[in-house]
């Protein structure tokens, strides 16, 4: 019988073997241990492995934990050790209420591997931990490893309509059938819950922030419950995006005005419609009086008032509002960069306690570049989340390599001052530097129903590198970066190494041939793929002049007191810093001032030639990529060989007229000729402009 399977599972797994990797499996492949050294000496390290919890009681989470762990470690070792659930109270304090405890020691008859966690979803991650190590090939011996997340709320945003289009999504279709559901469940739901797991991830908002309110009626709350079944076993809880004015288009109210008592009503009896159905509902993400969105404005309620209506009804349940900070109005004189700022500074202290305000990274709108929000600086008696772009809007989409985890740690890494030197974007999300509560990261997802679930092969890096800084955000990108490629292409240095730099130096290449110096929204109109500074939208805040000021004098935002002074929105050790050209960094220079090009650079070079170097040096780089990705040939498998390959091809095309096109409108303005070393543009500046590019992904209109 057993010679019988073993002939059939090799049968079975024969085609496998024969065609190229589709990238289904993500950073889970688990795939056989290459070294027979290291083979051994895992199978003899792991023959018993005991997780322990508290009570030591059997659950669908400890369920998942040795399902995972028979599946990962039958696959890379071909072994089936004893794995038994166990009370065990001693813990160490250090791995808190959602981390994990793993220990190698040595027992009668050989050394038994130990998962202790307080809670079970803490066994869980725990599991994946020590799988992660062994793909990682690391040793088994003497393992002791502690680790808790730093943020206790660590939440994907799905960007998904209805209709399954995904805004600003670049891999298909949205992963959720709603048409279907909640009959018809597909697999990837599960797999979907374990890739979230693996990386710690313990929340999904599952519609558009653009939300429809049929998405809180009886018949789509049912499919809701279904996908909250599916994802449980897996620790991660379901949120919705309201629509503010639900209470009118559902509820056949004629207000939605959140002090109105039948309003009230209305969402108190909504909230409890949900948790009937769906007892670990997380709550609600809230997007109003933005871009057209409904909101407490219409009615003379601020924000607050807005999200305290939210507020509390969830608070009975344990539910959360996530009331979005991403506002800006096209008739308003202010510099839209300053507009949140001065709507929430104004509302510190009246929010209630279940209320994070959910901040982009920066002030204007997940640009290649920007400083932090100045909101992070600011609001010391409320909550705030932070708010990250995993799908690359502005970078590319699923068409351009870029590995945002080193945009990601600029941010996280920046110095408010908010309570003196130290007072980092990370200690303010991470709750150390507001009152005691919940914390929140966001990522809006870059997921779709394509086979690798993230259309191009390797941004699948950054959906791994956001949950993995969501656990710890001291993690630095080559390390996340280094993890993601051994797990995903396998642990030989010789295709792990190449992967890995061309990670890490992928963003900045993009920064360079796109919107290099600070430069920012100078992207195409709608779909915003591919240049566009030319571009003169219905309104100023959509139109590209708006932001680099081009002119005979100089190229540039003027933010300093002589110009909007976004600077005072900053504190004052960074407003003096950026706001001196001699010592704010290139980086961000053409963000905060509008220069003379004829200014000299740090480089040496005026500000027209270093513009011109840039972004010939963003052409090079893809040059670069693609030259590290050909040398992979033959190690890779052919499938995702061929498909990054032709990626980084159309890559090179598009950074060229990126190139070409910023060059040949600015020098409209700075009349210098381009430098040496930079070459000629293919076509003449009307025929880019004529340029249409018409049923991109992510965006629903004829562009």
């Amino acid at each position: 019988m057993k010679c019988f399977l073993l002939v059939l599972a090799c049968a079975l797994a024969a085609p496998l073997a024969v065609r190229g990797e589709d990238g289904y499996r993500l950073w889970l492949r688990y795939e056989p241990v290459a070294s027979p050294d290291l083979r051994r000496h895992y199978v003899e390290g792991l023959t018993r492995i005991v997780l322990a919890t508290p009570t030591g009681a059997e659950s669908p989470v400890l369920a998942a934990a040795r399902m995972e762990l028979r599946e990962g470690l039958d696959r890379m070792l071909g072994a089936n050790p004893t794995v038994r659930v166990e009370a065990r109270a001693e813990v160490d304090p250090a791995a808190g209420s959602d981390g994990y405890q793993v220990t190698v020691t040595k027992g009668e008859g050989g050394p038994v591997v130990t998962i202790a966690a307080a809670r079970d979803i803490g066994v869980l991650y725990g599991a994946f931990a020590l799988l992660r190590h062994l793909q990682m090939n690391l040793p088994l011996s003497g393992l002791a490893t502690v680790s808790a997340p730093r943020i206790s709320q660590r939440i994907m945003n799905h960007w998904d309509n209805l209709n399954r289009f995904v805004e600003r999504g670049y891999a298909g279709f949205s992963l959720w059938d709603w048409y279907q559901l909640p009959e018809v469940r597909d697999r990837r739901y599960r797999d979907y819950a374990r890739a979230l797991a693996s990386l710690g991830l313990n929340g999904t908002v599952l519609n558009n922030v653009n939300a429809n309110a049929l998405i809180l009626t009886p018949d789509y709350l049912k499919k809701v419950a279904a996908l909250a079944d599916e994802f449980r076993p897996y620790g991660i809880r379901v949120y919705l995006s309201a629509r503010f004015s639900a209470p009118i288009e559902i509820g056949g109210l004629k207000t939605a005005d959140p002090q109105d008592p039948a309003v009230i009503a209305w969402w108190r009896a909504k909230v409890e419609e949900i948790y009937t159905l769906i007892p670990d509902f997380g709550g609600f993400l809230v997007k109003a009086n933005s871009e057209g969105q409904p909101g407490p404005h219409e009615y003379g309620r601020t924000h607050a008032d807005g999200a305290n209506l939210f507020a509390d009804a969830l608070a009975p349940h344990g539910g959360l509002v996530l009331w979005r900070a991403f506002v800006y109005a096209a008739d308003n004189s202010l510099d839209r960069v300053r507009q949140a700022y001065r709507q929430f500074t104004a509302l510190d202290g009246q929010f209630r306690d279940n209320v994070l305000l959910q901040i982009k990274n920066g002030p204007l709108d997940f640009m290649p570049r920007e400083p932090f929000h100045p909101l992070f600086g600011a609001m010391p008696r409320t909550r705030l989340a932070i708010e990250l772009q995993i799908t690359q809007e502005y970078l590319g989409g699923a068409t351009h390599l870029a590995y945002l985890a080193p945009m990601w740690k600029e941010v996280l890494d920046s110095d408010t001052f908010a309570k003196g030197p130290n007072s980092t974007v990370a200690r303010v999300v991470d709750g150390r530097l507001r009152p005691p509560g919940p914390s929140v990261i966001s990522g809006v997802a870059n997921t779709g129903n394509e086979r690798n679930w993230t259309g191009h092969p390797l941004a699948a890096a950054n959906w791994y590198a956001f949950g993995r800084l969501a656990w710890d955000h001291q993690l630095t990108s080559q390390q996340i970066a280094e993890e993601w490629a051994r797990m995903t292409f396998g642990a030989n240095p010789r295709v792990s190494v190449p992967i890995t730099r061309m990670l890490l130096g992928s963003r900045e290449i993009v920064v360079n041939y796109s919107m290099p110096l600070g430069l920012h929204h100078i992207m195409a109109e709608g779909h915003h793929f591919g240049p566009g500074p030319w571009v003169v939208a219905g309104r100023p805040d959509w139109s590209s002049n708006y932001y680099h000021q081009a002119d005979e004098r100089g190229l540039g935002a003027a933010r300093g007191p002589a110009g909007s002074n976004a600077l005072a929105d900053y504190a004052p050790e960074l407003a003096a810093r950026w706001g001196n050209p001699a010592t704010c960094p290139d980086e961000l220079l053409l963000w905060f001032h509008h220069l003379p090009w004829d200014h000299r650079m740090r480089s040496g070079r005026i500000l027209w030639d270093e513009l011109a170097v840039r972004y010939q040096q963003g052409v090079e780089g893809v040059r670069g990529l693609q030259q590290d990705w050909d040398a992979l040939l033959g190690l890779v498998d052919d499938e995702r060989f061929q498909r990054v390959k032709s990626l980084l091809r159309r890559q090179e095309s598009d950074a060229r007229d990126w190139r070409d096109a910023c060059l040949l409108y600015f020098q409209q303005y700075s009349h210098r000729p381009l430098p040496e070393g930079v070459e000629s543009p293919a076509h003449d500046l009307a025929t880019y402009q004529a340029r249409k590019l018409r049923y991109a992904p992510g965006h629903p209109g004829d562009y």
